[in-house]
């Protein structure tokens, strides 16, 4: 799980990279998910079984992948202006964000102690984004919009996991973009202009999808409850690439609301898994005592 991160802040600063030195957002995005594609293809050997890939709601898959293209592209377009530990830190707002859309889009309901740590997690993007005082811009806007809608991603993925195979769900979640991006392409008339640039373009997509199968591997190995505080280890790895690639090391105003924020996020991850501790014992008593009535 710490080497998923590790990947995942390669393929932030290498957008960064190209974005800054004036390659086209969209022609970025559109790399990082066809290359996905393509390595997806091999590593998975579709050609022997192609059935794990079959899509039985293809409509929810083309949503999804909208929702992860926009959440690529804002980022990418938020890394622009923004150090990648004020994208980084935006963007740890997400579980918070989730937990309160699960109650009405999955009847998951958050109790008073998660709201109150969700309210202290806005608390924290308010301190870092500073509104009315001259800081929030633009940058700040395009992150909260790719956090939105990661979490929609991360919803739809909680629903369609039921009905849909895990390699049709990342198959789809590349495919999908890479194809609505098709049309966009001819508009997008910054291209790299070296073979360096061309080399990291590419590896956009390996840093990608070597990030989510690692992902994979990881929770086949561990209970999600036991993964979940690891995703912050990034903010490290974001405030290191940022001070060695581009010289950028976050004020105080992005260090403390990105504490409040991880703050937050670790406090729901340990209430939920207490709410899980205490609903699977509560479940083995009430076996217990039927099977002693039986």
């Amino acid at each position: 799980m710490l080497s998923v991160y590790v990947f995942f802040t390669f393929l932030d600063s290498s957008s960064k990279y190209l974005v800054v030195a004036g390659v086209s957002a969209l022609i970025v995005a559109w790399a990082r998910f066809a290359v996905h594609v393509v390595l997806v293809g091999i590593f998975l050997r579709g050609w022997r079984e192609p059935a794990r890939f079959r899509a039985n709601n293809l409509p929810a898959h083309i949503m999804r992948g909208a929702f992860l293209f926009g959440s690529t592209i804002c980022n990418v377009m938020a890394l622009r202006t923004l150090q990648l530990a004020e994208t980084t830190s935006i963007y740890f707002f997400a579980p918070m964000v989730i937990t309160a859309l699960a109650g009405p889009l999955l009847g998951e309901w958050a109790g008073w102690r998660r709201w109150l740590a969700i309210l202290s997690g806005f608390v924290g993007v308010l301190i870092i984004t500073r509104p009315g005082v001259g800081v929030f811009g633009i940058g700040h806007l395009f992150a909260l919009g790719s956090m939105l809608s990661n979490c929609f991603y991360v919803i739809m993925t909680r629903r369609m996991s039921a009905t849909e195979t895990s390699e049709s769900l990342i198959l789809f979640s590349a495919l999908a973009p890479a194809v609505l991006l098709l049309p966009m392409l001819p508009f997008s008339l910054s291209l790299p202009q070296d073979g360096w640039h061309w080399f990291i373009l590419l590896m956009l997509g390996v840093f990608g999808a070597i990030g989510h199968w690692l992902l994979v591997q990881a929770y086949r190995l561990a209970t999600t409850t036991a993964l979940a505080p690891y995703p912050y280890s990034q903010m490290i790895w974001m405030i290191i690439a940022g001070w060695i690639i581009f010289n950028q090391f976050p004020d105080r105003w992005t260090l403390i609301g990105a504490a409040v924020i991880v703050a937050s996020g670790l406090y729901i991850v340990h209430r939920e898994h207490r709410l899980r501790v205490r609903n699977r014992a509560a479940l083995d008593v009430e076996v217990e005592a039927l099977a002693k009535k039986l």
